[in-house]
């Protein structure tokens, strides 16, 4: 059998505890930075951008061609992921290459992905 939850309420306080729980609280910045990540993931079409991209380097042309998407829609999104560092640009002549920035982002998209596959 279970023990009981403490009971938690507005007008309950215990100063050693939010002092330990304070040491765990993300400064603003960190929190901000780190919502702007997760609002960039929250797009189908950027995910999707960052599926192609943990695997293989593509010219913007040929994303649009994936995609089924113009070429300004296509370099809005990448745009998006580039000033966030979640894609970076190489270019080649006239053509541009994304890639995933770093395996930072690569690890967190197949989080994601096996988070969002698991039943």
């Amino acid at each position: 059998m279970n023990a009981p939850s403490p009971i938690c309420s507005a007008d309950h306080t215990d100063e050693s505890l939010a002092r330990a729980a304070r040491h765990y609280l993300l400064d603003g910045l960190t929190a901000t930075r780190l919502a702007d990540l997760f609002k960039a993931l929250s797009d189908p079409t950027r995910v999707r951008i960052i599926g192609l991209l943990a695997n293989t380097e593509v010219c913007v042309g040929d994303l649009c061609l994936v995609l089924g998407m113009t070429q300004p829609a296509v370099s809005h999104q990448l745009r998006l992921l580039r000033n966030l560092h979640i894609v970076r640009a190489r270019k080649e002549g006239r053509h541009v290459f994304y890639t995933l920035d770093d395996n930072h982002v690569r690890d967190l998209f197949e989080q994601g992905l096996a988070h969002s596959r698991h039943e």
